[in-house]
């Protein structure tokens, strides 16, 4: 990887995760848009484990007052079995396919309440949650509008939404480096990022949380949910653009 490349990447990682501290999933978002860039899919999608596993890590530790660890440890054991088995199909999406994936995950943020009968304070959807959320990480590389669906109608506020939800997407992404991972790490020809990159990039992933957990205390919750819809909605607008010029071009 080229030098502009890297010093790219790193300050993505910072950007994105204030906005994941702030919003809890608008910033991985961002992040599986702009590595495919400057980097393969495969590549993109380990780098994008290896930094938002230490953004949401970071995350959930700061806010583990928050963290309601029932819903984690149901979702942990979906997201093991989800992991298995999208190992065993072995199908890594081209970018175009990619971002055509990435640009329709966040209309799942506009279907109407009164559809939604999901509660992920229950054991059984918080496993639900872990299945699919998790195999869509691994497909789509992104899964937070589906994550939101379960917590739509928790009684959470926003710090314990943030927080729980940065505890199992851990899950989540350390299942999308082990299943992309494996294969790249028995490749001679790597193409993973320079590991100085991730030296680097990982305490600004953690920095970044920090700043947007204090940007996080200042809002209501009305504005929390407010923002992050209209935020992710235009973010997944761009990426179908995107996807729509790169199959048009073949």
């Amino acid at each position: 990887m080229a030098l502009p490349a890297a010093l790219f990447v790193i300050a993505a990682a910072f950007l994105t995760a204030t906005l994941s501290g702030v919003f809890g999933m608008a910033g991985g978002l961002v992040l599986m848009g702009v590595l495919p860039l400057v980097m393969p899919v495969s590549a993109a999608f380990v780098t994008h484990g290896l930094l938002q596993l230490a953004s949401n890590g970071w995350r959930a530790a700061l806010h583990s007052r928050h963290v309601r660890w029932g819903i984690v440890g149901w979702y942990a054991a979906a997201a093991a079995v989800a992991a298995g088995v999208v190992a065993l199909i072995s199908v890594v999406p081209s970018k175009p396919v990619l971002y055509l994936l990435m640009g329709l995950v966040p209309g799942l943020l506009w279907l109407p309440q009164r559809w939604i009968r999901l509660d992920a304070a229950n054991p059984p959807q918080a496993f639900v949650s872990g299945l699919m959320v998790t195999g869509l990480n691994l497909t789509a590389g992104v899964s937070g509008p589906l994550l939101d669906i379960f917590f739509v109608r928790t009684g959470l506020t926003r710090h314990a939404i943030v927080a729980t939800k940065a505890a199992t997407q851990v899950f989540s992404h350390l299942s999308k480096i082990l299943v992309y991972g494996t294969p790249l790490l028995t490749n001679p020809n790597k193409d993973l990022p320079p590991w100085w990159m991730f030296a680097i990039a990982v305490p600004l992933s953690m920095a970044g949380t920090v700043v947007g957990g204090r940007i996080l205390d200042r809002m209501s919750d009305v504005n929390f949910r407010n923002w992050t819809r209209w935020i992710v909605s235009g973010i997944g607008a761009l990426y179908l653009v995107q996807a729509a010029q790169l199959f048009l071009r073949g």
